[in-house]
């Protein structure tokens, strides 16, 4: 069998990244253009975001549900900014069962309208609220440019909708929900996220405004990796969603909706990855730990595969996602590249002398060679070990992640200074910044680089905008992005 490779990220950052879906078997092109099919590595891969995220959103007490994957077109039509900002990206359904449609179907680009319109018959009362619903789903949205998990026409995520009594609670919803988002990036997927506000020009079409976590990929580009979005009245103005508030008068309710996507596994790949492939983070890796056996003679090979075996049996027990590697038509050197291709946090070496000292070799996958090794881990008591190493990869995970992004933030004095710096070693731009709507559009048109958020964390007070020269206290981090 021939070695896996991938090009070097230094040579072509974008080749490696797709070559890494690829070669670690996560994903791969569909017959249908700009599609995926999802492997069962990078299936399982999304099942443990989503059940690190199911978690949460039941935590904070909200409850899953399924609306329907067709919407009628004039759903979307009903709130003017929302039909605009996703007309271009509409897939649209004008027959079904051989026979032309009363009414052309929407294939789901986002639920706001659908959702809105259910709310409309459910809710009456404000004991009715708050509404906290989350859906798991698929949505499509016509790309022109498409790259595997980042963009793709059809995708998987789950969209939360809820629906309040004030102003205030839906405000405190909006800031919860992207507060989740950090909590998973950072906790389980060790991505060290920014969370702020989009500027208008970003910010969801519908939404009063939009919140974000932003992480920055090992090519120094940003990610939107998860959105909350404050709706005010204007989806249930749209669709009516009244209830009779405590004073006994009709008003409108106050309305949610925040995403996360399968984007999260590209933010994965790109934010641990290195030039032999994947690495993940053990919170969320498929296979935590690969057992690798190695033998020459026939006469080590059963003594070998019977501890390998009770390795394995110790790690299971202990809650581990574990491997037993014992394939005998590939060499020890072809599984070491394999397994690091898939990112797998943590492998254990068993040969003849481990047998003979009751001991295993533990490899990890974030320090290649020797440095990464550890000899002589005790068969007794190797699942608490194995367990503690798998804290301290997640841990050094994070740390690295945030060591880098921190080393990648820059400030700015001018436009010429801004300019450089992105031609440049590029990464995160943090600046104040007094500018308009126009300025904002005149620098994404000249340099693509856009605002991609105003951080909550804005401790630098006031300054001045390195674009207009004008004194103000809002801060703002730009980037290229994906």
């Amino acid at each position: 069998m021939a070695e896996k490779g991938v090009t070097p990220r230094s040579e072509d950052y974008s080749r490696w990244y797709t070559d890494v879906v690829q070669k670690a078997e996560l994903a791969d092109y569909s017959p249908v253009k700009g599609c995926m099919v999802i492997r069962p590595y990078g299936y399982t891969l999304w099942e443990n975001i989503q059940a690190a995220l199911d978690r949460r959103f039941k935590e904070t007490g909200h409850v899953n549900a399924y609306f329907p994957l067709f919407i009628p077109l004039s759903f979307l039509q009903k709130e003017a900014e929302h039909v605009e900002g996703f007309a271009p990206q509409l897939a649209v359904v004008t027959h079904g069962g051989g026979e032309k449609l009363e009414e052309p179907l929407v294939v789901r680009p986002t639920s706001e309208t659908i959702i809105g319109h259910m709310y409309s018959q459910w809710i009456r009362s404000y004991r009715d609220l708050p509404v906290l619903i989350n859906q798991w789903a698929n949505v499509v949205r016509w790309e022109m440019r498409t790259r595997l998990f980042l963009r793709t026409t059809e995708f998987l995520w789950q969209e939360g909708h809820t629906a309040h009594a004030t102003q205030a609670e839906a405000e405190e919803e909006t800031l919860r929900m992207v507060g989740v988002y950090a909590d998973f990036a950072i906790n389980e997927a060790a991505i060290p996220v920014i969370q702020g506000k989009k500027s208008d020009r970003e910010k969801f079409a519908g939404a009063v405004y939009s919140t974000t976590i932003e992480a920055m990929m090992g090519n120094g580009w940003a990610l939107q990796s998860g959105t909350s979005h404050f709706l005010g009245q204007n989806f249930a103005r749209a669709f009516d969603i009244k209830f009779l508030n405590q004073n006994n008068e009709m008003e409108y309710a106050w309305t949610t909706s925040w995403g996360l996507s399968t984007r999260m596994v590209g933010a994965i790949i790109m934010t641990h990855g290195d030039d032999q492939g994947l690495v993940l983070p053990p919170r969320l890796a498929p296979i935590q730990v690969v057992i690798v056996p190695i033998w020459r003679k026939d006469t080590e090979k059963m003594p070998v595969l019977a501890l390998a075996h009770q390795v394995t049996a110790a790690l299971k027990a202990a809650g581990i996602r574990v491997k037993l590697d014992d394939r005998d038509e590939v060499s020890a050197g072809y599984k070491f590249n394999d397994w690091e291709m898939r990112g797998v946090p943590l492998r254990i070496e068993i040969g003849p002398r481990d047998v003979e000292q009751n001991a295993v070799v533990f490899a990890r996958r974030d320090m290649p060679g020797k440095e990464g090794k550890t000899f002589g881990v005790p068969v007794e008591g190797v699942a608490r070990a194995a367990n503690d190493m798998l804290v301290t990869l997640q841990a050094a995970l994070l740390q690295r992640a945030t060591a880098f992004r921190d080393a990648n933030t820059r400030a700015v004095r001018n436009y010429d200074e801004f300019k450089q710096v992105l031609d440049g070693p590029g990464g995160f731009i943090r600046v104040h910044w007094a500018g308009s709507d126009e300025d904002e559009d005149r620098i994404k048109d000249e340099t693509k680089a856009t605002i991609r958020c105003y951080p909550f964390d804005a401790p630098e007070g006031e300054g001045i905008c390195f674009y207009t020269g004008k004194r103000t206290d809002r801060v703002a981090i730009f980037a290229r992005a994906y």
